[in-house]
């Protein structure tokens, strides 16, 4: 048949040496020699040394990051796949790989003798043919999938190109061993999963979206004579760079099944007359192409690598996250972050000055996050202000683990509601009037504070620093106390705060999860040494809130006023389930006790009657023209109008509102800046962060319901009103205990329409 000399050649060439050639044999004989009793026992006992054993590990899959309604927020993956029963897959994909890859699939035992001997001959003769089965080509890329999974991908073996005789033997005899293990349909729907069909596509699923917009289950036959031609050489073969390729390819994929009856000869030639068009669906991996909450699904990932439970250390934690085909379910509600994008866009779009803007949401009851937006683009755009920056998030965890966060802005006015809550808490009644004339807080003034740490700063012209100022003239008068807080008016919060004990805010501001969001280091090192450092309420700045606060953190702590005092700290995922559907862990709510009912009652009365009559009185939310609903919030402004709020709530839903500056030191004036094509001399809360929240909340809140407020007791809403006279100041001046310099650090400036 052939020239024994050059075949001979040509033979040893391929095998290395006689010698390997006569292992080869043995070892492909040793089914049949267990039978018959022939042996070879040399090359039988070099056979018996090779594993048997193939741990077939689940391949590298898709995981999935989802909705609270199961819609798809983003896919993760180190290899885009997903896995589909063989049922799913299109009868002519399974016909199809057979009838090129391996046409005695069904007849052989993981190694094909009759094939060898065929490709030998075929090399010999000068054209070079591959004879490995299907089964094998299993196991080949189980073994690959476990050295690239475990970080070994140079050690992968490729055929002809670092693959030697052991190698193959290997892998025939785990072909072999792997038959024994498992049945035929089962070996076929464990290669069209993890097969390779391009840099993004590994898997039948993966390359039938890829490259044609469609489901495994919905291949049509020159679709998958095509993807079965495809696996002998992506590159070679692919549709898109190289369609005339790909066409000859898939042809002769189509004769292949003519030929062993697979298919009709109509079938034959309509398929060859179809033409090579892909229909190229791209596959975007990670949440930066998420098209509806890049930054929630961000804040998402970041949770799961910041577990310990998904892995010792931040390799395993990816590992798990981007290989385990997990299924992630969160809190998102679609319709809440549409509603959200839209006004963060709407108010803070066109915005080349790149001012940040951000609009999150929790249900109180819950703490589920139902929405996370922001006015940026993940990728530069023209004429879009691209971030990779959360604004509505701490820059770090309570671990100290990066959560890739703005660390949030100072809040200014919102900070108030925690004085008059604390007011409440002593069972003061909003209707004391209190003297907000006063402006003056030396640094030796007589605070009332019971906490070890000491009280830090003043207002005083006369030593050195500014007194104490209102947004506008006109109230440095007496007032009560729910007015003070309805217009928010700094000297009104302070006339209160010298009445109360400090301390109590704190342990306010503490219970209802209140904490800075940049974390507090070292000054000579620059470790973190608190990544989530308390608000101090004895620093007298933050009564007017000077400190840094995630918007996330302050709609949360709303929240807790919505739930009658029950504090539930924010979550964002609700299951995760691996590939074999067991569960991993999630988050669940943690809600606590943090202020009396009574308190929190109190609270929302006046926060109502800010958006009746107040400061906030221009943005009350509406279902329609006319109808109202109950609804509680408050404004705020930090002193040089570069961060502005607005934070309220229902009795179902609590909603941040931020818009600001975003920028490296958030040291930017809010004064004299164009924002959607509106000068303005100076941003306020309700100028944008209100529209913002009032269109958001009209259009979502009443899904969550807007059931009236429970009242407040009467000793807290209708005491007798009363004058609260001003705490005297000492005539013999002492140093301050803390020798600072005091001084007005960052307090709001929060007035009527303002704050």
């Amino acid at each position: 048949m052939f020239d024994t000399a050059t075949t001979l050649g040509k033979i040893l060439g391929f095998l290395g040496v006689s010698a390997i050639c006569g292992v080869l044999v043995a070892g492909l004989l040793v089914p049949a020699a267990a039978v018959s009793g022939s042996t070879a026992s040399g090359s039988i006992e070099f056979f018996d040394t090779l594993p048997a054993e193939l741990q077939v590990d689940p391949p590298s899959q898709s995981t999935k990051i989802l909705a609270a309604d199961g819609s798809v927020i983003a896919n993760l993956y180190a290899e885009n796949r997903t896995r589909v029963p063989l049922d799913q897959i299109s009868p002519y994909m399974k016909d199809a790989v057979i009838a090129i890859e391996d046409t005695r699939f069904y007849d052989h035992g993981g190694v094909d003798t009759t094939g060898i001997l065929r490709a030998l001959v075929s090399t010999a003769r000068g054209n070079k043919q591959g004879a490995s089965t299907i089964t094998q080509q299993y196991v080949n890329n189980v073994l690959n999938a476990s050295l690239e999974a475990e970080g070994r991908g140079e050690d992968i073996k490729l055929n002809g190109v670092n693959k030697g005789v052991g190698d193959k033997l290997r892998e025939m005899k785990l072909a072999i061993a792997l038959e024994k293990k498992f049945t035929k349909e089962q070996i076929l729907e464990g290669y069209l999963n993890i097969v390779f069909f391009n840099r993004d596509a590994y898997g039948i699923e993966a390359a039938s979206k890829f490259f044609f917009s469609t489901t495994a289950k919905d291949l049509t036959l020159p679709q998958a004579a095509l993807l079965a031609g495809l696996v002998n050489s992506p590159s070679a073969f692919d549709p898109i760079t190289n369609p005339e390729n790909a066409k000859v390819r898939r042809d002769l994929v189509l004769n292949s099944m003519l030929s062993q009856g697979k298919i009709t000869k109509a079938e034959h030639t309509a398929a060859v007359a179809t033409p090579v068009k892909p229909k190229v669906t791209p596959a975007r991996q990670g949440c930066a192409y998420s098209p509806t909450a890049p930054y929630f699904c961000d804040y998402v990932l970041h949770l799961l690598l910041n577990n310990p439970a998904y892995g010792a250390d931040a390799t395993e934690r990816e590992k798990k996250i981007f290989r385990g085909g997990l299924t992630i379910k969160t809190t998102l509600d679609p319709k809440a972050q549409k509603a959200a994008q839209d006004q963060v866009n709407a108010s803070a779009g066109a915005n080349p000055d790149k001012w940040g803007a951000a609009l999150v949401s929790v249900e109180p009851k819950t703490g589920k996050i139902t929405n996370m937006a922001q006015n940026t683009s993940w990728f530069p755009g023209k004429g879009k202000f691209d971030s990779q920056i959360n604004f509505s998030v701490d820059q770090y965890d309570d671990q100290g683990n990066d959560l890739n966060g703005l660390g949030g802005a100072q809040p200014g006015s919102t900070m108030k509601p925690f004085t008059f809550a604390e007011w409440l808490e002593e069972g003061k009644s909003m209707n004391t009037i209190v003297n907000a004339s006063q402006r003056r807080y030396p640094q030796y003034f007589p605070w009332r504070n019971t906490c070890s740490t000491p009280t830090v700063g003043w207002y005083d012209s006369s030593n050195g620093t500014d007194d104490l100022q209102n947004a506008e003239e006109g109230y440095y008068r007496n007032m009560t106390v729910l007015d003070g807080l309805k217009n928010s008016i700094n000297t009104a919060t302070f006339a209160s705060a010298s009445q109360v004990d400090l301390c109590g805010i704190q342990k306010i501001v503490d219970a209802v999860g209140l904490h800075g969001g940049l974390p507090a280091r070292d000054k000579e090192t620059n470790a973190i040494v608190d990544a989530n450092p308390k608000v101090t309420m004895t620093t007298l700045g933050n009564l007017l809130g000077s400190t840094q606060t995630a918007p996330l953190t302050m709609a949360s702590a709303f929240a807790t006023f919505a739930n009658d005092g029950k504090y539930c700290a924010p979550i964002a995922i609700t299951s995760v389930t691996d590939q074999t559907g067991a569960q991993l862990p999630a988050q669940s709510s943690a809600c606590r006790d943090a202020i009396k009912p009574e308190v929190a009652r109190g609270v929302n009365y006046a926060l109502q009657q800010v958006l009746n009559e107040g400061s906030g009185s221009l943005i009350q939310p509406r279902i329609s023209t006319r109808t109202t609903f109950p609804i509680a919030a408050k404004t705020g402004t930090s002193n040089n109008n570069g961060s502005t709020w607005v934070v309220g709530h229902t009795m179902g839903l609590a909603t941040a509102a931020w818009f600001g500056d975003a920028l490296g030191a958030q040291d930017r004036a809010g004064q004299n800046v164009t924002v959607n094509g509106k000068f303005y001399t100076g941003i306020d809360g309700y100028m944008i962060a209100g529209p913002m929240f009032s269109q958001f909340m009209s259009q979502i809140a009443p899904a969550y319901g807007t059931d009236p407020f429970p009242e407040p007791p009467s000793n807290l809403l209708y005491g007798t009103p009363q004058f609260q006279p001003s705490v005297p100041v000492p005539n013999n001046p002492q140093p301050s205990p803390t020798g600072s310099t005091g001084g007005r650090t960052g307090g709001g400036n929060g007035n009527k329409g303002n704050g």
